[in-house]
């Protein structure tokens, strides 16, 4: 028995003594089989997950865009360039801009009905004033908002007369200027309009500039496209709230004519200044060096004509193309004049809108 005793002793000893053995445990064993199946488990699940995310995009690029829509904002939308966003959106070399910041994004939604029912809609590019914008927008419609910072103050922007509210309008000239560069048509829209036809149409011709006339007084059917004589202030009455460009010098000159205006003639407390007196010096200063043309009254009405002559609405009863809700501020003033006119469409119709209910 001691014998034995001391043998099992010595047998302890030289396992404990012995180096550990450096070769891998064997695959059979249940420590390492169970390691092996988590890891590859994981594997699997992690390439099905890519495989799901990634697969309904290949063959279409743009499509990736609507992986930024779900979840929380995406901070990539920062790094989405003026350049990347009119490329995803143009078509036939046309890109269709508005300029929005979070108040307005009810008449957004209102004009984007009545831009899709006459089927150009895809062409729209959302200048984003604020990043609520920016990422509310692609959340519901993926690449088609874009901000160019730095942001103007959101919470001032939209009272008309104030300081918040030219530097967000004195801000359009450089966007457009920037998508005359790209080489691309551009058209601006305010989004308190509603378009009630197809006004591309209306864009014939090659001249550098479209616009429309911001009086009430009732022009011939027949009336000159040139540029109207000034007025009592020696300038134009043109809305800058319309226009249709070509990327050509010329148009390209009355943008950057514009935004010296716009500095030669900053908002002060006294001069509570907006971006359209600046528009109107821009063209009247350059008129002998660019192809100008005034749009038909009949199609482009006034807020100030289509609002308030009921007579003159009725005559001309099917011509209207877009309707401009001006002369009027105030975002309940607006919506209940909408109201009443048949053409505030949210109401029924929100579902035609591509970014649906808000």
């Amino acid at each position: 028995m001691t014998n034995l005793h001391q043998r099992q002793q010595q047998q302890q000893q030289q396992q404990l003594l012995q180096p550990p053995d450096p070769s891998p445990p064997s695959p059979r064993s249940p420590t390492a089989a169970a390691l092996f199946n988590r890891t590859t488990l994981l594997i699997l699940l992690t390439l099905l997950i890519i495989l799901g995310v990634l697969f309904p995009y290949m063959g279409n690029p743009s499509n990736v865009f609507s992986s930024f829509s779900r979840g929380v904002p995406d901070s990539r939308w920062r790094e989405y360039t003026l350049s990347e966003a009119a490329a995803f959106v143009e078509k036939n070399g046309t890109v269709i801009v508005c300029a929005v910041s979070q108040p307005y994004l009810p008449f957004l939604n209102n004009w984007l009905i009545s831009v899709a029912r006459r089927g150009h809609h895809q062409k729209v590019l959302v200048i984003a004033e604020d990043y609520a914008t920016l990422y509310r927008v692609n959340r519901k419609w993926p690449g088609h908002a874009v901000l160019v910072p730095p942001a103007p103050d959101a919470q001032t922007a939209h009272k008309f007369g104030s300081q918040g509210f030219f530097n967000f309008t004195s801000r359009r000239p450089r966007h457009l200027l920037n998508i005359l560069e790209l080489g691309y048509n551009v058209m601006y829209n305010d989004v308190d309009m509603v378009w009630a036809a197809d006004p591309f149409p209306y864009f014939k011709g090659n001249h550098d500039v479209y616009f429309t006339d911001d009086m009430a007084a009732v022009k011939p059917l027949d009336h000159p496209h040139d540029l109207p004589p000034p007025g009592k202030k020696g300038r134009t009455y043109i809305c800058s709230c319309m226009i249709f460009l070509r990327p050509t010098d010329q148009a390209k000159l009355v943008m950057k004519k514009w935004i010296e205006e716009l500095q030669d003639q900053p908002w002060s407390k006294m001069k509570k200044a907006n971006d359209q007196p600046a528009f109107n010096w821009a063209l009247n200063k350059t008129a002998d060096q660019v192809d100008l043309y005034l749009l038909p009254q009949v199609a482009f009405p006034s807020g100030g004509l289509y609002f308030k002559n009921q007579t003159w609405v009725e005559e001309t009863k099917g011509m209207h193309v877009i309707i401009h809700n001006n002369y009027i501020t105030g975002f309940e003033k607006k919506i209940k004049r909408f109201r009443e006119s048949g053409l505030w469409l949210i109401d029924d119709y929100i579902n035609e809108s591509p970014l649906g209910r808000l």
